[in-house]
């Protein structure tokens, strides 16, 4: 069998020394290294100073050491416990597969209760840098160093992205769909309360270099799409309404007056309207839009003869609605607009910049509108002439999000309650320009009744392998528009 060279973080003694216990005696193993965040002066050949265990000088000062075939990394302060044969399993898939990189199934402790962790295959979408391979990577030494060789850049937070997507060019990178360690989590928040890490501005100069990363990528792999859209002649097709707020819903009896309230008072120089679109609802929902429908003759109150409809579907009861108007713009049942000239804004965007969507900025806040950390949600990430590119790594594109009629009804929205708007950005954003607005015009609330707000691990996975698929699809279509313009 071959021999496994291990690097871990020795953040904590502890930590580490509960981790070496589980490769104590091994015969696969050849040499254990620690990862220091302290300069030792003992010239230890056994230590290897980093500042950060994600960076680019980690990645190289790694490849410098390891002499054995395959390389383990261990990603995260965490003790790892391994099981019984685990490190043969992956040692014995590693030769017989190719791989580049092994990940597995692991058990986790949290609270100090043992549960599964499954974690999802890697897909050829699959390019978020938080991309969760579990703590343990199985690396093949062969391409860890080819990966290291290609890197031009010295990454503070991107080295070990950047090391990943690079193998995934030249080796398959695999899941082993079985739990071969146990790991203690050391981040305990909720899923929901994760969400916004990287829009937060202290990690700007992070997601700047991850976004560098991926364009690199995406050029390799010849999906890469050039500053150059087609223009929306915005002109061109006639509407009663210039625009529609469009909101599906169900069962959100404590917020929809305040969603529908905050449509209503909008001030505008056009003629304007508003869809709920109500999908069987059973909690005095329906009745709380039926009676502002009864006083409001912009509020168009549609329940769906279908059952099947989620959010997309909904949202396609609206948009395909006759009434609907040249600009149809979202609002989540539970959020509010920021003040009065959303609509406004919103539409001046479309035709300033004759564009097919726009995306605005938002206040994160919670139930009683109280502002919240990281505040405001403006996704400056975004430039206007890469933006399309790094859409495809980061998890959401802004709110609100609004689109020109015409070309969403072409596309139409995914018949999904996660990652359908995301989706259609994606889409529209391969041939046409998005608009953005960076002051804040919305308001999301942040609460218990939100839908992705304590997620557990199986749900998480499950929206996660959905929007890598979408990932997926795209790339494959860009792929396919580059080959066909050259």
């Amino acid at each position: 069998m071959p021999k496994i060279d291990i690097f871990i973080p020795n953040f904590d003694t502890e930590t580490f020394d509960k981790t070496i216990k589980s490769f104590n005696g091994n015969y696969l193993v050849n040499k254990i290294y620690s990862l220091d965040l302290i300069n030792k002066t003992n010239n230890d050949p056994a230590s290897i100073y980093i500042e950060n265990i994600s960076s680019s000088k980690t990645m190289r000062d790694i490849v410098a050491k390891t002499e054995a075939e395959y390389t383990i990394l261990i990603t995260k302060e965490t003790s790892i416990e391994f099981g019984n044969y685990s490190l043969e399993r992956f040692a014995n898939v590693a030769n017989s597969t190719g791989a580049g990189i092994l990940y597995s199934n692991y058990y986790e402790i949290k609270d100090d209760k043992i549960s599964k962790h499954p974690v999802i295959d890697l897909q050829l979408g699959s390019l978020r840098d938080d991309f969760n391979f579990g703590p343990v990577l199985f690396i093949k030494t062969k391409a860890l160093k080819k990966a290291v060789e290609e890197f031009s850049d010295d990454f503070n937070a991107a080295g070990l992205y950047e090391m990943w997507l690079s193998i995934s060019r030249n080796y398959p990178i695999l899941r082993l769909p079985e739990f071969l360690y146990t790991a203690k989590e050391p981040d305990l928040r909720k899923s929901g309360e994760k969400l916004f890490d990287y829009v937060d501005p202290k990690n700007k100069l992070n997601q700047l270099e991850k976004e560098k990363v991926v364009t690199k990528h995406l050029k390799k792999i010849g999906a890469y799409l050039e500053p150059k859209f087609e223009e929306i002649k915005i002109e061109d097709k006639d509407f009663e309404y210039e625009a529609s707020v469009i909101i599906p819903v169900r069962n959100r009896v404590k917020t929809i007056g305040d969603a529908i309230e905050s449509v209503l008072k909008q001030k505008a120089s056009f003629k304007y309207n508003l869809i709920v679109v109500d999908n069987h609802s059973n909690d005095g929902t329906t009745e709380i839009i039926s009676k502002f429908a009864e006083k409001s003759d912009k509020l168009i109150h549609i329940i769906p003869k279908r059952k099947d409809l989620q959010i997309g579907g909904c949202w396609n009861e609206g948009l395909m609605h006759n009434n609907c108007g040249r600009f149809a713009i979202q609002l989540d049942s539970d959020d509010l607009y920021f003040d009065e000239s959303t609509v406004q804004k919103i539409v001046d965007k479309f035709y300033e910049e004759k564009c097919a969507m726009v995306i605005g900025s938002y206040n994160l806040t919670d139930f009683q509108l109280n502002e919240i950390p990281p505040g405001l949600i403006d996704h400056k990430e975004w430039t206007p002439d890469n933006g399309r590119n790094n859409a495809i790594r980061i998890n959401g594109l802004g709110a609100p999000r609004a689109f020109y009629t015409p070309v969403l009804r072409e596309i139409k929205i995914p018949n999904v309650s996660y990652g359908e708007d995301y989706a259609v950005g994606l889409e529209i954003s391969r041939n046409y320009q998005i608009g953005r607005i960076y002051d804040p015009i919305y308001l999301c609330r942040r609460w218990e009744g939100n839908s992705d707000s304590a997620l557990d691990v199986e749900k998480l996975n499950a929206n996660n392998f959905y929007k890598d698929r979408i990932r997926t699809l795209e790339v494959i279509a860009r792929q396919n528009k580059n080959a066909l313009d050259n």
